[in-house]
């Protein structure tokens, strides 16, 4: 089957690498036109994972490009709802249209309990997992309503639905997208919008991959490295891998987008190798 979401464009954030980029390039690949953002700098708080950078964000347009798609792109922080509002509404003007909002960037990091989380720590992980999911859809939900259809899908992750040690101010944005999700998708059906949210374990990007989360998940190693910590991240999940691929994610993230998952909405969809019965 192709062409399944021939014809549509996609608005998606956090496009420059990983998820975000795997989403831009499947839904490509399947026919649709991508307006793709990311921030493309440092955030503060997230150091020991490197940082996307705008040559990121231009491989993900030359990606695209290459499916034989039309791509805009702009580099924006989700937390900033102006130049998000203004990147939609000139990627609609180009492109002509907006049919799928994919609300996917986020970051990660860890390593305290709650009791002794540092504010700024806080607030960067609510404003950007949290709030800037909000502001992606606010920002571009007024052309789906126009339109009178469309398809929304948030990222949350398994711990939006269970919990973890060390990451609560993670586990609670990501339990918020949820909160997010079901109360846009009541408030929209009426437009004929469906609203879902996919759920991921470990997934194999930079986000995961790299020195902060290998030392969390094997704190009694000096220089962990993926051999060391994926028994471990095995032991997570009921399927015997420690986790899973981008596309993984963005072929959940393609049915949710395409008229084969029509009347499916306020959903929170796991891809997580049976990490949530566990």
């Amino acid at each position: 089957m192709t062409g399944r979401v021939e014809g549509k464009v996609a608005f998606i954030t956090g496009a420059a690498r990983g998820q975000g980029r795997s989403h831009a390039v499947r839904l490509a690949q399947e026919g649709a036109d991508i307006i793709a953002v990311d921030v493309c700098k440092p955030v503060s708080g997230t150091d020991l994972i490197p940082a996307s950078t705008p040559d990121d964000l231009a491989e993900t347009a030359d990606l695209v490009k290459s499916t034989g798609r039309r791509i805009v792109t702009a580099e924006v922080d989700v937390r900033d709802f102006e130049p998000l509002k203004a990147a939609v509404d000139s990627g609609v003007e180009q492109l002509g249209r907006l049919d799928v909002i994919v609300a996917n960037a986020g970051i990660g990091n860890g390593g305290e309990t709650l009791d002794k989380l540092g504010e700024q720590d806080w607030e960067t992980m609510i404003g950007i997992n949290l709030a800037g999911v909000w502001k992606s859809v606010k920002a571009a939900v007024p052309h789906l309503i126009s339109a009178g259809s469309g398809s929304i899908v948030l990222t949350s992750s398994v711990g939006g639905l269970k919990a973890y040690p060390n990451t609560g101010h993670y586990v609670a944005a990501k339990h918020g997208v949820v909160g997010l999700m079901r109360a846009f998708a009541v408030e929209l059906g009426e437009h004929s919008i469906r609203v879902n949210s996919v759920h991921p374990t470990n997934v194999n990007t930079p986000m995961f991959m790299n020195e902060g989360t290998m030392k969390l998940f094997r704190p009694d190693l000096e220089n962990p490295g993926p051999a060391d910590f994926e028994p471990v991240a095995k032991f997570m999940h009921v399927l015997p891998v420690g986790w899973v691929e981008p596309v993984d994610i963005s072929n959940a993230v393609l049915f949710l987008a395409s008229d084969e998952s029509r009347y499916i909405t306020g959903v929170p969809l796991p891809v997580d190798a049976g990490s949530t019965l566990k």
